[in-house]
């Protein structure tokens, strides 16, 4: 008797909850879409005499990534036309601009300042700059003002506040995880290209300037000029190493070389150090990080502090007389032999 009472009972209870179910309720957003409504990153764009730089525009490619939304900031004398060029890049919404002379040569301890005023007012929950000189020199400076910590040299972005970055000349690749507001980064450009520079409609608008007296003053700059494309986003790169022997041998080897790719040159840090190179030539941890369609080198045994510079380039090709050489172990294609005979004999190929 006690089953089917309880059976009964049951049947009675179900039917009750049946007619008193609630109305269902609207789906709620996904957690990612509410948080994507709420972020909104400024990207510190870069200008010289004028002429926005384009490599600096990975730090809005990143934010594009992120979510939410991005605002370009750009500051220097008669900056106005440098901001609507910027206006027209993909994934901007507006951009924020200051005219005044005093920020045209990137002193930090005017920049910094700068940028915080501008940080609080726009109430933005990441800053982004690329992981050039400037951004460099100027965010670890914003990050002591904000009392946060920055992030450097960010690969990916798996989440608004996880970020990944390499270690140990990239040797170990490091997942970092922030709580800080705002949350300060550096992009790596190879790891985020640079998107379209049209069909963007962003607004213009004129940011505050706080007008900080700088305690540096710019003197002088002596700049090496070349027609050769920018090492930081050329397509092919030849690059040469201690190999070489000497600067003289360099410029005889390498210069035809590059010539007859259309190519930009580089070196690693024992040639720089060698005086073979220029200073701003280098490539690598301490130098610049570069991932070309094509990288050449020649003479360069293949160190892990040159490799965490270039070991993003497509094709990678190497010409050392050391079969054992460690650039081997990355290489595309190597060639065993001695680059004074192999490059000039390669260079009249091309030519041909």
């Amino acid at each position: 008797m006690v089953a089917p009472l309880r059976n009964s009972l049951l049947r009675q209870a179900s039917t009750c909850l049946r007619q008193s179910r609630p109305t269902p309720v609207p789906r709620l957003l996904s957690r990612n879409a509410a948080l994507q409504r709420l972020l909104s990153t400024l990207a510190l764009l870069e200008q010289r005499d004028g002429k926005l730089n384009m490599s600096s525009l990975a730090a809005v490619s990143a934010a594009v990534k992120l979510g939410g939304s991005v605002h370009g900031f750009v500051a220097g004398g008669n900056v106005k036309a440098v901001a609507d060029e910027a206006a027209k890049v993909e994934g901007l919404e507006k951009v924020i601009f200051v005219d005044n002379t005093a920020y045209d040569r990137g002193l930090p301890e005017n920049w910094a300042p700068l940028l915080v005023e501008n940080i609080k007012k726009g109430g933005y929950t990441h800053v982004m700059a690329g992981h050039s000189a400037f951004g460099k020199n100027v965010l670890p400076r914003v990050s002591a003002l904000l009392d946060v910590q920055q992030i450097s040299d960010i690969t990916a972005i798996e989440s608004e506040d996880t970020f990944v970055r390499p270690i140990y000349a990239g040797n170990a690749i490091l997942t970092v995880q922030s709580s800080d507001s705002p949350k300060i980064l550096t992009v790596r450009g190879t790891a985020f290209p640079s998107g379209s520079t049209e069909g963007g409609s962003a607004t213009v608008e004129e940011g505050v300037d706080p007008k900080v007296e700088s305690v540096t003053e710019w003197v002088s700059e002596e700049l090496a000029k070349s027609d050769r494309p920018e090492l930081a986003t050329a397509e092919k790169v030849v690059s040469g190493g201690r190999g070489l022997k000497s600067k003289e041998e360099f410029d005889r080897v390498m210069t035809p070389l590059a010539d007859a790719l259309g190519a930009a040159i580089g070196a690693s840090r024992a040639a720089v150090d060698s005086g073979f190179a220029d200073n701003s030539l280098q490539v690598g941890q301490t130098g610049k990080n570069v991932a070309p369609q094509l990288y050449l080198c020649a003479g360069i045994s293949g160190a892990i502090q040159h490799l965490a510079g270039m070991k993003d380039s497509k094709v990678i090709a190497a010409i050392n007389k050391d079969a054992d050489a460690p650039i081997f172990q990355v290489a595309d294609v190597g060639l065993v032999g001695d680059l004074f005979e192999k490059v000039p004999e390669l260079t009249e190929k091309l030519k041909a």
